[in-house]
């Protein structure tokens, strides 16, 4: 089971998207500051490197650094991804957070847009079942582009 959370706005629990979720404990308003992403920093991969370090919970903080969140005490990582997401993710400060983008009722799902890019999309099925989901985690900008290279596939 994952660990408590310190947000007063979530509670982790199962999800019907993905294993474990977070959830509102209360009513968040829009633009809150829900959560900050915290974990190791660590140096950024280099994209040619041959390092297959999983990558799921890794943000760029900046050009030289990364946040590797795949700890114990980052519950911010339980935060599932959604092609209809309702929080999004900034940078201030030098810190990574999850801000809502709309009123969160209490015990709904907070969700955000991993932003994934094409390479190996296959690996990252989407089971959102938002209207607009293409059944992977990409980006909202390329999913016109994965719409296309699925319809060649078919």
């Amino acid at each position: 089971m994952p660990k408590k959370t310190t947000s007063p706005y979530l509670i982790i629990k199962k999800s019907k998207k993905h294993g474990w979720g977070a959830f509102a404990q209360k009513d968040i308003p829009a633009e809150t500051k829900i959560i900050e992403y915290v974990g190791k920093k660590v140096r950024n991969q280099d994209e040619d490197s041959d390092d297959d370090q999983d990558t799921v919970y890794t943000f760029e903080l900046n050009k030289k650094w990364d946040i590797d969140g795949d700890v114990p005490w980052n519950t911010a990582k339980y935060i599932n991804h959604s092609c209809n997401p309702n929080a999004e993710t900034d940078i201030i400060k030098g810190k990574i957070w999850i801000l809502s983008t709309r009123k969160i009722k209490k015990g709904e799902e907070i969700t955000y847009d991993y932003g994934f890019d094409l390479e190996d999309f296959q690996d990252h099925p989407c089971r959102c079942g938002a209207k607009n989901c293409v059944g992977y985690i990409v980006d909202s900008d390329l999913r016109p582009k994965l719409k296309k290279i699925l319809r060649k596939k078919s």
